[in-house]
């Protein structure tokens, strides 16, 4: 046997070794960087990647968002793209220091201010680094192509002057202003949060809580009261007035109690009067005797928003403690009592509840009501409420000073730059359109310590004097630079300048920036927008110092860069940092900051739950790239919508790793004939030279329409659109190209393996950016002379395929399909020949003995199947609504038979013409034949038997027999036997014994005995 040009291949691949191995080859060969030296000056395709916080190990649903990144970078940079490859890292906020605290054993920022803010700032870098090169070495796994050693740190110095200078502009725009306002609050972060950071679903959980009814005595009213209902017993204390709903009626019931009548329909009312009748009248405050409520008098206010589907239709309100309370004071005029500290315990003024949380002051509350008869009932109840985005803390309101910047002139510059994007899926640019519509102004302060430093100093003159810069803060400093090692605090807290009004020292403000101002400016600071210079590092600074090496670009390079083709990233950052980026470049350059959106949905387990470690079925994302392998994880995250929560598990993995290896079959099968006949292909010669055969000029064709589609998939952002067409692709290649040519791969027919060959490099080429490693894997394999690795190789350029072609072998499996069909239902196996099939409805003419072939049959028919009973109901669902009384009619003359078939699947009954869709057709065998039908297309086999056909069916079962305890026993391809067979097989020898021979590669049949035995010859 000659040597072998390619490496064999074992039966299946070992996905996570052969991973680890290339990972390896890829490192040892510096594939990546030749791939961008290969690209470096061809037409640009510009990224922007969303960071990703740097704070512990990356899981398998940042596995997914880091797929979709690869591999379309990898279809760019086939297509001879120039790419930036930058990653990201969101380094500071809420995110890292909740974990910071966790590990210090840290409970409040009390703690944290003992602790000391310059130790905690380090542990919170230490954290970052740590955890920025675990996840680094994460998605190298995964197979990722970044420029690792240089990526941005949102807690650069850089990023925080381009923030800076943002805000600078918001405020001489006069956007910037300071609120007071209820805000949504965690005690736990004690810091304020924004409504983006809160809209998602996820930041709501089911809890319980107390559920309590509460009189309110009303003044110069004996014995009457209102009644109001209320879940947060914490705020009863600040209590100041009971809002009605003007239009609604209200009635006294025998109790002397006021309520909503809607609320209480089988409830006997002595008095109903109109909401707007109680309006103005006083009662007595529930906890009226703590010196907080001394000079409050309470009365009854309208409020059109009242709600009559829970409580009592009569709302008790504490502006110091809700959002929808505060305003309502600003329009009544009513005071403000705000009844908690920054940790949710309350204040001095409360009587015996100060210093108690929110939750302890529930039972003194609820006894304290009960001894003085104001309490009707206390149960409790579950609803859903808000928790801290980050550690789940359930909120608070508190009334705050909040920095704020004005969205009113920027939400319509905003809508029509989203107009100018597209959104994969598209129905997500609406909910882009819904968010920008209905946000609020953006509060972009926090009340904590390791972020983004708000450059505001203000000054008692009334001046609020806003740095832009580091060069600014340096040129107006009086003093605190000595020690200023980066722009963080406690260092920046440090530093004081003079007020450019008055000449004042001033000092900054204490609180710290929204995170998503330091992931929203990416797009300036990573591309050195108005920088005049290219600065070498002049990224990596402050924090960043010593974990990237980027540069600082010059304006051309942001010019060249900016906006971007392309970013991705979850759906739920519709409102965080796609709303973030796009507010920031629209303000800072009028443009909007990305062109092309691919976003997509969470990762559930592979039975469709949410998946929590509590519940068992949480998935490590280092387990997974270990067990499944990188390229299954890939296949299980491009297989799937975007618009779907996404399954993920190792049941799944497995039926991947089965599906796969179909295609690996494939090249093994090349790989085995290829070695035993000599075939030596050149990359230079790459194509199928001689395409005499009609079947390798389908496959040539088939190839080049898999190309054509998986193109428009890729420039489409739709991975489920390629792997759809890979899978078909497969399915036509080994299920019926290798199958119906294996006698050729036998006899040494160059042709088929040149095809075969060029198939599946091309397809190798196709599938790169999706399963990175064992495609190149294969490659070397298949392609010893060419580039060293399949993403060095390109894109496959083709021609437009053959459609005629393609239609027609299209409609030959399609029969050949549903002929299996028919022989599945007649319990007779394929082995088996039978004597004739009719065809109606597919146009096969020219490939008759294909047909034949596949079903094994001597002969086939086009023509009308008589042999066919055929049975037309409605489509009740589809039916039942259109045609309402005339449905029983319609029925009853399908059941009769009393209807004409129409061509396309139509049927003409009492007079109606009924489309495919309003029907359900049935098509049964008469006896002796098996039906099958669809798509326009019926097929009819004949059953019938005799001795010739049976005898020929015997002779295929021991053929399959033979092969199969060939490959048991462990044959090779080329291996000559001598086979036995028994006595009772003697005829069977005698009338096919030539055919079995050359089947089975037997230079003798012997016959004798009872046992069948294989040799080698």
């Amino acid at each position: 046997m000659p040597e072998p040009i390619f490496q064999p291949l074992p039966d299946k691949p070992d996905h996570p070794g052969l991973e680890r191995a290339m990972l390896t080859r890829w490192e040892e060969e510096e594939t990546f960087a030749k791939l961008r030296e290969q690209n470096r000056g061809g037409p640009s395709f510009s990224f922007m990647d969303g960071p990703m916080t740097a704070n512990n190990p990356a899981g398998v649903h940042h596995g997914h968002g880091r797929t979709l990144k690869d591999v379309f970078h990898r279809y760019q940079a086939l297509r001879g793209h120039e790419l930036r490859y930058q990653n990201g890292f969101d380094s500071q906020g809420l995110w890292v220091e909740v974990e910071v605290e966790k590990e210090l054993g840290l409970n409040s920022k009390r703690e944290i201010e003992e602790y000391g803010l310059a130790a905690f700032a380090r542990k919170c870098r230490e954290r970052v680094a740590r955890f920025a090169e675990i996840q680094t070495e994460q998605f190298r796994r995964l197979g990722q192509w970044m420029d690792w050693d240089n990526d941005y740190f949102t807690f650069a110095d850089t990023n925080i002057e381009y923030i800076w200078g943002f805000l600078q502009e918001v405020h001489a725009r006069g956007w910037l202003y300071k609120g007071h306002r209820a805000t949504q609050w965690c005690p736990r972060c004690g810091t304020s949060l924004s409504k983006h950071e809160q809209a998602g679903e996820e930041n709501y959980e089911e809890l319980e809580h107390p559920s309590l009814f509460v009189r309110f005595p009303l003044r110069g009213r004996a014995g009457e009261s209102l009644v109001v209902w209320t879940t947060t017993p914490w705020t009863l204390p600040a209590n100041v007035a009971a809002a009605v709903k003007p239009d609604a009626e209200y009635g006294r019931n025998d109790a002397g109690e006021w309520v909503a009548t809607e609320r209480y329909p089988e409830e006997h009312f002595g008095e109903k009067v109109r909401g707007s009748d109680l309006v103005g009248l006083e009662y007595e405050g529930p906890f009226d005797h703590f010196p907080a409520q001394e000079g409050v008098v309470h009365r009854v206010i309208p409020w059109d928003e009242v709600s009559l589907d829970e409580g009592t239709g009569i709302v008790h309100i504490a502006p110091g403690a809700g959002a929808e309370d505060f305003e309502l004071s600003r329009v009544h005029d009513l005071p403000v009592l705000a009844p908690i500290d920054e940790s949710g315990r309350m204040l001095p003024g409360y009587g015996g509840l100060e210093g108690k949380t929110t939750e302890e002051v529930v039972d003194p509350v609820i006894e304290s009501l009960r001894e003085r008869d104001l309490l009707v009932e206390a149960t409790s109840i579950v609803h859903r409420y808000p928790v801290c985005w980050r550690c789940r803390t359930p909120l608070v309101f508190r009334v705050v000073d909040d920095w704020f910047i004005s969205a009113d002139e920027i939400r319509q510059p905003m809508l029509e730059g989203n107009a100018t994007v597209e959104w994969t899926p598209p129905q997500y640019k609406k909910r882009m359109d819904d968010w920008l519509r209905n946000m609020g102004d953006w509060n972009i302060s926090r009340r904590r310590y390791f972020g983004l430093p708000l450059p505001f100093y203000e000054c008692d003159c009334g001046q609020l004097n806003v740095i832009g810069s580091r060069a600014e803060l340096e040129e107006r400093a009086v003093s605190g630079l000595e020690q200023l090692e980066e722009l963080h605090r406690p260092w920046i807290d440090a530093v004081r300048i003079r007020c450019e009004s008055c000449d004042a020292e001033v000092e900054r403000i204490p609180e710290v920036g929204d995170a998503w101002l330091d992931a929203g400016i990416v797009h300036f600071s990573t591309l050195g927008w108005h920088n005049p210079e290219w600065i070498p590092g002049g990224y990596a600074t402050g924090a960043s110092v010593g974990l990237s090496g980027a540069d600082l670009p010059d304006h051309a390079y942001w010019e060249k860069w900016f906006p971007a083709d392309w970013v991705s990233e979850m759906r739920e950052q519709i409102r965080l940092w796609f709303y973030s980026q796009c507010f920031m470049a629209i303000t800072l350059a009028g443009e909007q900051p990305y062109k092309r959106v691919l976003t997509y949905e969470k990762v559930y387990d592979e039975n469709g739950r949410e998946m929590h470690k509590s519940w068992g079925n949480a998935i490590e994302l280092d387990d997974a790239l270990e067990r499944m392998g990188a390229d299954v994880m890939r296949w299980l995250y491009c297989s799937q919508p975007p618009s779907q929560p996404l399954r993920f598990g190792y049941g799944m993995a497995e039926e991947v790793k089965r599906r796969f290896l179909t295609f690996w079959n494939s090249v093994k099968f090349l790989v085995d004939y290829a070695n035993v006949q000599g075939f030596r292909p050149a990359w230079s010669e790459l194509g199928p030279a001689d395409l005499s055969a009609p079947l390798d000029r389908w496959l040539a064709e088939r190839t080049h329409a898999f190309v054509v589609a998986a193109e428009t998939g890729y420039a489409g952002y739709e991975t489920v659109a390629v792997m759809r067409e890979f899978e078909a692709y497969v399915d036509d290649l080994s299920n019926w190209y290798i199958r119906r040519s294996r006698r050729r791969f036998w006899g040494d027919d160059e042709a088929a393996l040149r095809t075969l060959w060029y198939a599946l490099v091309q397809s190798l080429r196709v599938l790169a950016p999706i399963l990175p490693f064992v495609t190149d894997h294969l490659w070397r394999t298949l392609v010893p002379d060419g580039p060293e690795s399949v993403h060095l190789a390109g894109w496959p350029e083709v021609a437009e395929p053959d459609r005629t072609l393609l239609g027609e072998i299209a409609a030959v499996r399609r029969v050949v399909e549903l002929g299996r069909q028919a022989r599945s239902t007649s319990g007779i196996k394929l082995r088996q020949p039978l004597r004739r099939l009719v065809v109606e409805g597919a146009d096969v003419d020219g490939h008759l003995e294909e047909v034949a072939d596949e079903l094994r049959v001597k002969d086939v028919e086009l023509g009308a199947v008589e042999a066919v009973e055929l049975r037309v109901k409605a489509n009740l669902p589809v039916l039942g609504p259109k045609l309402g009384k005339e449905l029983g009619t319609v029925r009853q003359a399908l059941a009769a038979g009393e209807f004409e078939e129409l061509p396309g699947g139509r049927f003409r009954v009492v007079g109606r013409e009924l489309e495919p869709e309003e029907v359900l057709v049935e098509r049964g065998g008469r006896e002796g034949w098996a039906v099958a039908s669809g798509d326009g297309v019926t097929v009819a086999l004949d059953l019938g038997l005799d001795d010739e056909l049976l005898l020929e069916g015997e002779a295929y079962e021991l053929i399959h027999r033979v092969n199969s305890l060939r490959k048991d026993e462990g044959f090779e391809l080329t291996d000559r036997i001598v086979l036995t067979v028994s006595e009772a097989q003697r005829e069977l020898v005698g009338r096919h014994g030539d055919w079995i021979a050359r089947e089975v590669l037997a230079t003798e049949i012997r016959v004798s005995g009872d046992e069948l035995k294989l040799e080698k010859s």
